[in-house]
């Protein structure tokens, strides 16, 4: 899973500042929302909840921003309705990109979307186009201060995990999408979490060589997660290391 770890990303978000902090609370929130008109507040009997609240706590979301959303979408029964839209298409270099969002206005979202790949060098392409590149799978990561290895990898199989890599910084567990909320449960019971959920895992990567292609696949990638509407953005770009 060399280029695709999410450890990047998640110090990326550590490193966030308040306005995009807010925008992150915002993006949970909605899957909260959402969570919670689809399965009841209790996420003992939700687990799509449970793992939206598992995401917002490994964001560092603060719980009573978490209690008042469940709240809210509990009782609220004339609040916006999210609908879940998946949009695919190509980066520059024809990197592949998934796009995964919640809108309560299918056609703004299309729209901006559309707009993203357009300005960037990439297009949007037809449900499927590159999805059949990606294998659904749950990834949870656990920061690396000094964890023996052996032991991680023991009570990572035996929780249930199909694989993990360490590195120096973190330990990334794969799993199957259904498996990845018994997993982290079994594991912080003994580990600190930073993040867990279900992913899209590319199964080959694709490399830009072009500084003009870098720089317009992350500013389609930037585009796009700016965006209020979308949820996560998944890609098979051989990313640089960032330091």
């Amino acid at each position: 899973m060399s280029g695709h770890s999410k450890w990047s990303t998640i110090k990326r978000k550590k490193g966030a500042n308040d306005a995009q902090r807010a925008k992150i609370f915002t993006k949970i929130a909605r899957e909260i929302i959402v969570a919670v008109k689809a399965g009841g507040p209790d996420p003992d009997n939700n687990s799509s909840l449970k793992d939206a609240i598992a995401k917002a706590r490994s964001n560092n979301m603060p719980n009573d921003n978490i209690n008042r959303t469940i709240k809210k979408a509990a009782g609220d029964t004339d609040s916006d309705n999210y609908e879940s839209i998946t949009y695919e298409g190509y980066g520059p270099a024809g990197v592949a990109v998934i796009v995964n969002t919640l809108t309560d206005n299918r056609n703004r979202t299309a729209a901006d979307v559309r707009h993203a790949f357009d300005k960037n060098g990439g297009n949007m392409g037809q449900t499927g186009c590159v999805s059949f590149m990606f294998d659904r799978k749950g990834i949870i990561v656990i920061e690396n201060d000094g964890l023996d290895e052996d032991e991680i990898t023991m009570d990572a199989l035996e929780a249930g995990a199909d694989d993990l890599e360490i590195d120096e910084e973190a330990v990334e567990i794969t799993t199957e999408p259904d498996n990845m909320g018994q997993v982290r449960d079994v594991l912080s019971e003994k580990y600190t979490i930073s993040s867990a959920e279900v992913s899209m895992v590319p199964q080959t990567m694709t490399q830009l060589t072009e500084d003009g292609q870098i720089t317009a696949m992350t500013k389609l990638l930037d585009m796009l997660e700016d965006n209020d509407d979308v949820q996560d953005v998944y890609h098979n770009w051989d990313m640089p290391d960032e330091d």
